[in-house]
């Protein structure tokens, strides 16, 4: 028996505006840029966007797994392909035979890499990760010395095509980290040159990098939110201040509609209660489709080009939008962000979240369909 999804609620992604996104951020950055398409694309969809992407003139595409980038090489995505955050068990010599680069934090990886890469006979496309102050992957600064020396006696198996790190603080343009981080690095960069290496790439910037820190762009830089058109946030202004357009809008059909009384409680636990008499709507969508319970009486959709909020607690399934006196009906369309609501920035931060969040955590109930605007 066939199953035939409902289309109760929409995300519509434009490619367009992904497309503009990349050109705009090259442009911006003086450099190559890398979209990344982790995260199935930020829940955007990563074999559409990363086609898009390299359509734009996106020069790399990164991710964060190995299984990620198989799925990109099987859909026949063509070009450079970071990877990195390997793990035991990843196919790690399948990724070494499809060109995929990988990045590595532990001299035991490059072991590995090197080994598989000889049983080979070719060179694996190996780029370095340190930690110059995120405290997460990356070699560590006391090993700084020793995988450089490492990785030089490896040259028969294994291509340095880069140094990198990556940034704590981006968003927070005056935040002494990244003056520290770039200290560091510029430090690594040195002891690497005095053991032999001369990087093909040099890459540490972000989207928040990117966007506002000429100084920290380097050879490449690497785009994950921007290139969906989404604010890093922090202390960054909303993103059509830098030219980016949204890719992602969220839409939903009234399920029902009801009238209530003044007094009259509004789901689990009665978190809100009616004021006067007023019209409700139900929306069918919920945390299982990532809209944050945090989103109780604090976000709203948008209908007919008015902003209505959500009363009484985001449950699984739905949540409950206060019409007031707008007379709605059932299957009538509203908008939760992009398009003609808010940006995911704006409806995120209501929800004391993140756009990033918001976008990647998108249940497969919401139905994504493709659109080419053109910007």
């Amino acid at each position: 028996m066939t199953v035939v999804r409902s289309s109760r609620a929409r995300a519509v992604i434009d490619l367009g505006a992904i497309e503009h996104n990349i050109a705009t951020l090259r442009r911006a950055a003086g450099v190559p840029v890398m979209a990344v398409v982790k995260a199935d694309g930020y829940g955007h969809g990563a074999v559409p966007v990363a086609l898009a992407a390299k359509n734009a003139g996106a020069e790399w595409l990164g991710v964060c797994f190995v299984d990620e980038a198989l799925e990109l090489r099987q859909a026949g995505v063509p070009g450079p392909i970071l990877a990195w955050l390997l793990a035991e068990d990843d196919a790690l010599g399948e990724a070494i035979d499809q060109d995929i680069d990988l990045s590595i934090s532990t001299r035991e990886q490059l072991v590995r890499i090197a080994a598989l890469a000889q049983a080979r006979g070719i060179r694996a496309r190996v780029h370095i990760e340190l930690d110059t102050g995120l405290a997460r992957a990356g070699v560590s600064r006391e090993r700084w010395q020793q995988i450089f020396e490492f990785a030089v006696s490896l040259t028969n198996e294994i291509e340095i095509i880069s140094i990198w790190s990556h940034l704590a603080c981006a968003d927070e343009p005056r935040h002494p980290a990244n003056v520290h981080q770039q200290d560091a690095y510029e430090s690594a960069l040195e002891l690497a040159a005095a053991a032999g290496i001369t990087p093909q790439l040099r890459h540490l910037a972000n989207s928040a990098g990117a966007l506002a820190h000429p100084d920290l762009r380097y050879d490449l830089v690497r785009c994950g939110i921007a290139t969906y058109g989404i604010t890093p946030g922090g202390d960054l202004p909303d993103a059509a201040d830098f030219d980016l357009h949204p890719a992602m809008t969220v839409t939903a059909d009234i399920a029902y509609v009801r009238k209530l009384n003044a007094g009259d409680g509004v789901s689990y636990s009665h978190r809100w209660h009616a004021t006067k008499p007023t019209n409700v709507g139900l929306i069918p969508l919920g945390y299982a489709d990532g809209i944050p319970r945090s989103a109780t009486n604090a976000g709203w959709v948008t209908y007919n080009g008015a902003d209505y909020p959500i009363v009484g607690t985001v449950c699984m399934d739905q949540f409950v939008v206060d019409f007031g006196d707008t007379l709605v009906r059932t299957g009538e369309t509203v908008t939760i962000f992009g398009g003609e609501g808010a940006s995911a920035h704006q409806w995120a931060t209501a929800a004391r979240t993140i756009g990033y969040e918001l976008v990647t955590r998108l249940g497969e109930r919401v139905e994504r369909s493709y659109t080419d605007g053109v910007w």
